[in-house]
Protein backbone atom coordinates (compact mmCIF):
# COMPACT_ATOMS: atom_id res chain seq x y z
CA UNK A 1 0.00 0.00 0.00
CA UNK A 2 1.30 3.38 -1.16
CA UNK A 3 0.55 4.65 2.96
CA UNK A 4 3.66 2.57 4.16
CA UNK A 5 5.74 3.16 1.25
CA UNK A 6 9.21 4.43 1.84
CA UNK A 7 11.10 4.66 -1.00
CA UNK A 8 12.67 7.28 -1.59
CA UNK A 9 13.21 8.21 1.63
CA UNK A 10 16.51 8.36 3.88
CA UNK A 11 16.44 7.09 7.49
CA UNK A 12 18.92 7.87 10.27
CA UNK A 13 19.29 5.13 13.03
CA UNK A 14 21.17 5.49 16.13
CA UNK A 15 22.16 2.38 17.56
CA UNK A 16 21.03 0.84 14.29
CA UNK A 17 23.57 -1.78 14.92
CA UNK A 18 22.07 -4.53 16.21
CA UNK A 19 19.04 -5.03 18.97
CA UNK A 20 15.77 -3.03 18.37
CA UNK A 21 17.62 -0.37 16.44
CA UNK A 22 18.53 -3.32 13.77
CA UNK A 23 15.37 -4.63 14.08
CA UNK A 24 13.36 -1.26 12.94
CA UNK A 25 16.14 -0.83 10.58
CA UNK A 26 15.10 -3.84 9.08
CA UNK A 27 11.44 -2.86 8.35
CA UNK A 28 12.44 0.79 7.17
CA UNK A 29 14.54 -0.86 4.90
CA UNK A 30 12.11 -4.00 3.43
CA UNK A 31 9.61 -0.79 2.91
CA UNK A 32 12.23 1.41 0.74
CA UNK A 33 13.75 3.85 2.53
CA UNK A 34 17.56 4.07 2.21
CA UNK A 35 18.95 3.69 5.73
CA UNK A 36 21.67 4.80 7.86
CA UNK A 37 23.06 3.57 10.85
CA UNK A 38 24.92 5.22 13.19
CA UNK A 39 27.01 3.85 16.14
CA UNK A 40 30.98 3.32 17.53
CA UNK A 41 31.04 -0.26 16.61
CA UNK A 42 31.90 -0.66 13.24
CA UNK A 43 32.61 -4.66 12.89
CA UNK A 44 29.41 -5.14 14.14
CA UNK A 45 28.02 -2.63 11.46
CA UNK A 46 28.95 -4.74 8.50
CA UNK A 47 27.04 -7.52 9.63
CA UNK A 48 23.63 -5.25 9.74
CA UNK A 49 24.85 -3.50 6.79
CA UNK A 50 24.76 -6.98 4.98
CA UNK A 51 21.21 -7.70 6.48
CA UNK A 52 20.17 -4.53 5.09
CA UNK A 53 21.46 -4.79 1.77
CA UNK A 54 19.89 -8.60 1.07
CA UNK A 55 16.48 -7.14 1.86
CA UNK A 56 17.81 -4.60 -1.68
CA UNK A 57 18.01 -1.53 0.38
CA UNK A 58 20.58 1.65 0.40
CA UNK A 59 22.47 1.37 3.31
CA UNK A 60 25.54 2.96 5.11
CA UNK A 61 27.37 2.64 8.12
CA UNK A 62 28.10 6.56 9.73
CA UNK A 63 30.74 6.66 13.06
CA UNK A 64 28.83 8.12 15.37
CA UNK A 65 29.60 8.89 19.30
CA UNK A 66 26.47 9.88 21.18
CA UNK A 67 28.36 11.36 24.14
CA UNK A 68 29.80 14.03 21.85
CA UNK A 69 27.63 16.99 20.67
CA UNK A 70 30.06 17.67 17.42
CA UNK A 71 29.62 13.85 16.20
CA UNK A 72 26.13 13.57 16.67
CA UNK A 73 25.52 16.99 14.31
CA UNK A 74 28.28 15.93 12.18
CA UNK A 75 26.71 12.82 11.58
CA UNK A 76 23.17 13.58 11.25
CA UNK A 77 24.95 16.30 8.63
CA UNK A 78 26.74 13.19 6.75
CA UNK A 79 24.02 10.97 6.15
CA UNK A 80 21.91 13.96 4.71
CA UNK A 81 24.95 14.78 2.32
CA UNK A 82 25.39 11.01 1.15
CA UNK A 83 21.48 10.53 1.14
CA UNK A 84 20.90 13.73 0.25
CA UNK A 85 18.27 14.15 1.94
CA UNK A 86 17.18 13.37 5.76
CA UNK A 87 13.54 12.53 6.42
CA UNK A 88 12.86 9.87 9.09
CA UNK A 89 15.18 9.63 12.53
CA UNK A 90 15.01 7.14 15.21
CA UNK A 91 16.24 7.86 18.77
CA UNK A 92 17.36 4.50 19.53
CA UNK A 93 21.04 4.88 21.52
CA UNK A 94 21.01 3.36 25.01
CA UNK A 95 22.65 2.21 27.64
CA UNK A 96 22.04 1.54 31.34
CA UNK A 97 23.50 1.47 35.09
CA UNK A 98 22.14 -1.12 37.55
CA UNK A 99 22.63 0.39 40.63
CA UNK A 100 20.55 1.02 43.47
CA UNK A 101 19.92 4.70 43.95
CA UNK A 102 22.36 5.60 46.49
CA UNK A 103 25.27 3.63 45.10
CA UNK A 104 25.12 5.74 41.44
CA UNK A 105 28.28 8.25 40.90
CA UNK A 106 27.44 11.48 39.11
CA UNK A 107 29.20 9.92 36.38
CA UNK A 108 26.81 7.13 35.80
CA UNK A 109 24.15 9.14 35.83
CA UNK A 110 25.48 11.59 32.97
CA UNK A 111 26.83 8.65 30.95
CA UNK A 112 22.98 7.29 31.14
CA UNK A 113 21.17 10.78 30.73
CA UNK A 114 23.32 11.67 28.20
CA UNK A 115 23.56 8.53 25.98
CA UNK A 116 19.96 8.02 26.20
CA UNK A 117 18.19 11.31 26.35
CA UNK A 118 20.87 14.03 25.45
CA UNK A 119 21.96 12.76 22.40
CA UNK A 120 18.14 12.43 21.23
CA UNK A 121 17.92 16.00 21.37
CA UNK A 122 21.03 16.71 19.76
CA UNK A 123 20.55 14.27 16.67
CA UNK A 124 16.93 15.62 16.76
CA UNK A 125 18.08 19.93 16.76
CA UNK A 126 20.62 18.34 13.81
CA UNK A 127 17.63 16.64 11.44
CA UNK A 128 15.45 19.27 11.96
CA UNK A 129 16.57 22.10 9.13
CA UNK A 130 16.53 19.07 6.73
CA UNK A 131 13.05 17.92 7.52
CA UNK A 132 11.86 21.36 6.98
CA UNK A 133 13.49 21.52 3.47
CA UNK A 134 11.96 18.16 2.54
CA UNK A 135 8.27 19.23 3.71
CA UNK A 136 8.47 17.18 6.84
CA UNK A 137 9.70 14.30 8.79
CA UNK A 138 9.16 11.51 11.04
CA UNK A 139 10.95 11.21 14.29
CA UNK A 140 10.82 8.22 16.53
CA UNK A 141 12.39 7.95 20.14
CA UNK A 142 13.12 4.91 21.90
CA UNK A 143 11.16 4.88 25.22
CA UNK A 144 10.97 2.19 27.58
CA UNK A 145 8.22 0.05 29.67
CA UNK A 146 10.54 2.09 32.55
CA UNK A 147 9.08 5.48 31.58
CA UNK A 148 5.64 3.74 33.15
CA UNK A 149 6.89 1.92 35.96
CA UNK A 150 9.41 2.20 38.32
CA UNK A 151 12.97 -0.05 39.42
CA UNK A 152 15.29 -0.15 42.65
CA UNK A 153 18.24 -0.53 39.77
CA UNK A 154 17.43 1.74 37.22
CA UNK A 155 16.92 5.09 38.74
CA UNK A 156 18.70 6.81 35.81
CA UNK A 157 17.13 4.67 32.76
CA UNK A 158 13.66 5.42 33.79
CA UNK A 159 14.86 9.06 34.16
CA UNK A 160 16.19 9.34 30.71
CA UNK A 161 13.04 7.39 29.35
CA UNK A 162 10.28 9.28 30.95
CA UNK A 163 12.23 12.37 29.70
CA UNK A 164 12.64 11.27 26.02
CA UNK A 165 8.81 10.43 25.89
CA UNK A 166 8.08 14.37 26.65
CA UNK A 167 11.23 15.36 24.33
CA UNK A 168 9.03 13.88 22.00
CA UNK A 169 6.02 15.09 22.87
CA UNK A 170 7.22 18.92 22.84
CA UNK A 171 8.82 18.64 19.40
CA UNK A 172 5.39 17.03 18.30
CA UNK A 173 3.79 20.38 19.34
CA UNK A 174 6.73 22.59 18.31
CA UNK A 175 7.40 21.19 14.95
CA UNK A 176 3.89 20.20 13.53
CA UNK A 177 3.74 23.71 11.79
CA UNK A 178 6.82 22.24 9.66
CA UNK A 179 4.63 18.73 8.93
CA UNK A 180 7.05 17.03 11.44
CA UNK A 181 5.50 14.05 13.47
CA UNK A 182 7.15 12.89 16.53
CA UNK A 183 6.31 10.15 18.50
CA UNK A 184 8.12 7.47 20.99
CA UNK A 185 8.02 3.96 21.07
CA UNK A 186 8.08 2.02 24.77
CA UNK A 187 9.55 -1.01 24.32
CA UNK A 188 8.74 -3.79 26.92
CA UNK A 189 11.38 -6.82 28.06
CA UNK A 190 13.20 -7.64 24.28
CA UNK A 191 15.36 -9.83 24.14
CA UNK A 192 18.86 -8.22 23.34
CA UNK A 193 22.44 -7.67 24.83
CA UNK A 194 21.25 -5.29 27.22
CA UNK A 195 18.36 -7.68 28.57
CA UNK A 196 20.59 -10.43 28.79
CA UNK A 197 22.92 -8.70 31.30
CA UNK A 198 20.13 -7.72 33.13
CA UNK A 199 18.93 -11.34 33.29
CA UNK A 200 22.25 -12.18 34.65
CA UNK A 201 22.28 -9.70 37.19
CA UNK A 202 18.61 -9.38 38.29
CA UNK A 203 17.48 -13.19 40.13
CA UNK A 204 14.40 -14.11 38.75
CA UNK A 205 13.64 -11.66 35.83
CA UNK A 206 12.79 -13.70 33.66
CA UNK A 207 10.49 -15.53 35.47
CA UNK A 208 8.59 -12.70 36.40
CA UNK A 209 8.34 -11.19 32.60
CA UNK A 210 7.22 -14.98 31.47
CA UNK A 211 4.32 -14.61 34.24
CA UNK A 212 3.00 -11.29 33.74
CA UNK A 213 3.73 -10.78 29.75
CA UNK A 214 0.12 -12.15 27.56
CA UNK A 215 2.05 -12.92 24.64
CA UNK A 216 4.29 -15.27 27.55
CA UNK A 217 7.24 -14.82 25.35
CA UNK A 218 10.05 -11.86 25.18
CA UNK A 219 9.81 -9.64 22.74
CA UNK A 220 12.19 -9.54 19.21
CA UNK A 221 14.08 -7.22 17.56
CA UNK A 222 12.29 -7.92 14.71
CA UNK A 223 8.61 -7.23 16.47
CA UNK A 224 9.42 -3.47 15.55
CA UNK A 225 9.54 -3.46 12.10
CA UNK A 226 6.08 -3.02 11.89
CA UNK A 227 5.88 -0.21 14.22
CA UNK A 228 8.74 2.02 12.63
CA UNK A 229 7.12 1.49 9.53
CA UNK A 230 4.11 2.74 10.66
CA UNK A 231 5.51 5.62 12.33
CA UNK A 232 7.81 6.93 9.58
CA UNK A 233 5.45 6.59 6.92
CA UNK A 234 2.11 8.46 5.41
CA UNK A 235 0.19 6.13 7.40
CA UNK A 236 0.94 8.13 10.78
CA UNK A 237 0.60 12.04 9.36
CA UNK A 238 -2.01 12.45 12.26
CA UNK A 239 -0.14 10.60 14.68
CA UNK A 240 1.76 12.64 16.74
CA UNK A 241 3.42 13.20 20.41
CA UNK A 242 1.96 9.80 21.46
CA UNK A 243 4.27 6.83 23.35
CA UNK A 244 3.52 3.55 22.04
CA UNK A 245 4.23 0.26 23.94
CA UNK A 246 5.53 -2.56 22.17
CA UNK A 247 5.34 -4.92 24.99
CA UNK A 248 3.16 -8.70 24.46
CA UNK A 249 0.55 -6.75 26.51
CA UNK A 250 2.95 -6.37 29.44
CA UNK A 251 1.55 -2.96 30.65
CA UNK A 252 -1.92 -3.97 30.50
CA UNK A 253 -2.32 -6.94 32.78
CA UNK A 254 -1.77 -6.45 36.49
Amino acid sequence: MTMFDLQKRVAFVTGGNGGIGLGMAKGLASAGAAVVIAGRNKTKAQSALSDLRALGAKAEFIDLDVLDERSCRDAVQRAADRFGSLDILVNNAGTTVRKQPQDLTAEDWRLVMDTNLTSAFLCSQAAYPHMVRAGGGKIINIGSMMTIFASSYAAPYAASKGGIVQLARSMAVAWAKDNIQVNAILPGWIDTDLTRKAREQVEGLNERVLTRTPAQRWGAPDDFAGIAVFLASPASNFVTGTAIPVDGGYSVQA
